[in-house]
């Protein structure tokens, strides 16, 4: 569970780490079985829904939970069991958001306003580490995820300038946003790629807008119409 911290040895070992219990019921809630399971012998939860774990003693919780309070449950689930694929009618592209906090909060924005897939190039924060896990609140478990070049088009790419207003674009049934990195934006490799620009009016003098802030937004005008 000390080595599932860093991102390499994720990827090597296909598994990641998921602290406390609203996490961790919320993967259960979603069908993953978890491959082990650690639970605070003084502060036991969750007991009649895991099948199996290990019940340790609350100093060894605290050294392994990186929260502030430390977390009664630990479990540690596979990459391979998270959704994937490009089905939803509607979906988020990132090119190289590195923020796992607005990677985890633009899946959380994918599942209350979907259904809604979330793409990601190389360079993405890793959406099953810690912070980004904590920011989805759970959301990672139902929504599919997949990579930046399986994204379906048509692709509107979101500029903060220049595009055409996002409330005068035709958005048909299906539609994939594309948005850049918190810094640059998209490349202009990327945004030649897209087939159309669009960018959110914002108040004289203002820069941009968070790219999950960004997410959002046009999430919410494709479900509002």
């Amino acid at each position: 569970m000390r080595k599932l911290a860093s991102r390499r040895q994720r990827d090597k070992l296909g598994l990641f780490a998921c602290e406390g219990e609203d996490l961790v019921a919320a993967a259960l809630d979603a069908g993953l079985e978890p491959v082990d399971v650690l639970v605070d012998a003084e502060r036991p939860v969750l007991e009649d829904r895991l099948r199996r774990s290990e019940l340790v003693a609350s100093e060894l919780m605290g050294e392994l939970s990186s929260l502030a309070h430390p977390a009664r449950v630990i479990g540690v689930f596979r990459r391979a069991d998270l959704r994937s694929g490009t089905d939803a009618p509607l979906g988020i592209a990132l090119w190289h958001v590195g923020d796992p906090g607005n990677v985890g909060t633009i899946v959380r924005t994918a599942d209350a306003l979907g259904p809604a897939f979330v793409a990601l190039s190389a360079g993405c924060a890793d959406p099953a580490g810690p912070k980004a896990l904590r920011a989805s609140m759970g959301a990672l478990f139902r929504v599919p995820l997949a990579r930046f070049d399986e994204a379906p088009r048509p692709w509107v790419g979101l500029v903060p300038r220049g595009g055409r207003p996002l409330v005068e674009l035709e958005l048909g049934e299906r539609v994939t946003f594309v948005l850049g990195a918190e810094r640059d934006g998209l490349s202009a490799e990327v945004a030649e790629q897209c087939d159309e620009l669009a960018s959110i009016p914002l108040a004289e003098g203002a820069e941009s807008l968070n790219v999950a802030v960004a997410a959002a937004i046009a999430l919410y005008e494709r479900k509002r119409r």
